[in-house]
């Protein structure tokens, strides 16, 4: 089964398990329509409702798409740059081409860049914050669906790596967010609240990483 959009075939992947009570559809990272639903699911069934539910699974699509294509290649703090082989020791930037050596460890690259600007933002932010809160600790590491996590017992606010990838305003609101869980465990009205009064344009920021 396949759905067309935008003029392209997007492959339709029906899981049908006994003990499914509810239909769920989903657009997984490769842009596959996933649908999950009960074994005695008819195929009619799930064909029609593929078409009451088209709009909604285009803009699921156009934002897998957008993720592809904001995820594909290599970026630096909110710029994407073209990537060269080079006998240079350490990458080099020069306009919009990057040089890197061969075999070269981005990752331990990002994370030495890292500790150094999240630790400078987390100064700044924290002095700069309208409540009185614990001096967090900092951690850093990949992670695959979080931009950031605070351990509220012990303070510890860790910040995911790809974060070096994106515009510095993100970071920051990611730290903002987390710094904010050491007054709010939870994300009621009044954490929001808070978020706001020290970065008021973090609806647009959390927003705009949605495409991330």
């Amino acid at each position: 089964m396949e759905l067309l959009y935008n003029n392209q075939k997007y492959e339709i992947v029906i899981e049908k398990k006994i003990g499914q009570k509810n239909t769920y559809i989903r657009v997984k990272n490769d842009c596959k329509v996933s649908v999950t639903t009960s074994y005695f699911t008819s195929n009619k069934y799930i064909e029609n409702l593929i078409k009451n539910n088209y709009s909604k699974i285009g803009k699921m699509i156009n934002q897998q798409e957008s993720k592809k294509k904001n995820n594909t290649g290599f970026f630096y703090l909110g710029k994407k740059y073209e990537v060269i082989e080079s006998e240079e020791k350490e990458p080099v930037f020069k306009d919009n081409i990057v040089y890197i050596p061969k075999n070269f460890d981005i990752d331990k690259w990002y994370k030495n860049q890292a500790k150094e600007l999240f630790l400078n933002r987390l100064d700044t932010l924290y002095n700069e914050y309208t409540r009185i809160i614990p001096y967090p600790k900092l951690r850093i590491r990949k992670m695959k669906t979080r931009w950031g996590v605070c351990n509220i017992q012990t303070h510890i606010i860790t910040l995911n790596l790809e974060l070096m990838k994106r515009a510095p305003i993100y970071l920051d609101y990611v730290i903002i967010h987390e710094m904010t869980h050491l007054v709010y465990g939870d994300h009621s009205k009044k954490f929001w609240n808070l978020v706001e009064e020290n970065i008021p344009n973090y609806k647009k920021y959390r927003d705009e990483m949605k495409e991330f």
